[in-house]
């Protein structure tokens, strides 16, 4: 059972670090991303792999906030999985970010063997695409990501800078999230690394299609992705307004600002003062 306090479930954003470099993890730590990756997949050359689940396995210790450290670790069917699983379960993070999934069964498999740690799947492959509805309902899922650059080479895509050709996959990955009861999924890489402004138009993106959270690759990604998930001050207003009427009516059909207010609407003001709790604690 996933702990749905967790800050895995409503964190923003996810920096990725390299493994083999410890002397950034304090740094990533620091930038103000909800949650750091620890990257034992793409960011590891095969043959530095031991190497880094050494210097990841000595520098743990030393890490101040654990409870916000993810670790990505090598695919299902892997070589390398089995140090990998040997790792996470010794080290036990918040959550282990599987890339590739694509079985429903092997995931749920490896949740069981990782003693209930969450997990992260990342929808990165056709085949993953197709049973992503299974991979959102198995045993130990918190959240789904959308690997979005190995998705598109895997299905031979050149999307154009607006990315319309990933459209579908991108609500596909939301509606398979929201129909498992899960939290809302977590958005791809934006390969710009400055505070431009693709990134914020990126994170626009991905909140118009219902995502939660943005994979960030630099420390400056993490100011404007939470900027772009920030409530503006009046939507924060009315969310207040939603909640306290929901509060008062005790059950009865209400209306708020001459709008009709039902539990959908009442789980978006929800999320929206959460969004707004998380901007107010950063900004102290």
């Amino acid at each position: 059972m996933i702990d749905i306090t967790s800050s895995l479930l409503t964190a923003r954003s996810f920096l990725f670090v390299p493994a083999d470099r410890t002397e950034r993890y304090a740094k990533a730590l620091a930038s103000g991303a909800d949650v750091v990756v620890i990257d034992l997949e793409d960011a590891i050359a095969h043959d530095g792999k031991d190497r880094a689940r050494a210097l990841l396995d000595g520098a743990w210790g030393d890490l101040a906030h654990e409870d916000r450290v993810v670790i990505r670790i090598n695919g299902l069917d892997s070589l390398e999985l089995a140090d990998d699983a040997a790792l996470c379960a010794s080290l036990g993070p918040a959550g282990v970010m599987v890339p590739k999934a694509e079985s429903a069964h092997s995931l749920a498999a490896f949740h069981a063997r990782m003693g209930g740690i969450p997990l992260i799947p990342m929808i990165e492959t056709a085949v993953g695409y197709a049973a992503v509805d299974a991979l959102a309902r198995a045993d130990g899922t918190a959240r789904l990501a959308f690997g979005n650059i190995d998705f598109q080479a895997d299905l031979g895509m050149v999307p154009g800078p607006d990315q319309a050709e990933l459209a579908p996959a991108r609500f596909g990955i939301v509606v398979a999230s929201r129909a498992a009861g899960i939290a809302a999924p977590i958005d791809g890489i934006t390969l710009e690394t400055g505070k431009g402004g693709e990134i914020t138009a990126a994170t626009h993106r991905a909140i118009r299609f219902g995502f939660a959270g943005k994979l960030c690759i630099h420390p400056d990604q993490i100011a404007p992705v939470h900027a772009a998930f920030a409530p503006s001050p009046e939507d924060a207003a009315w969310a207040r307004r939603v909640v306290a009427a929901a509060d008062d009516s005790k059950g009865a059909a209400i209306r708020v600002d001459g709008r009709m207010v039902d539990r959908a609407v009442i789980l978006l003001a929800e999320r929206v003062l959460a969004l707004a709790s998380q901007t107010d604690r950063q900004r102290r």
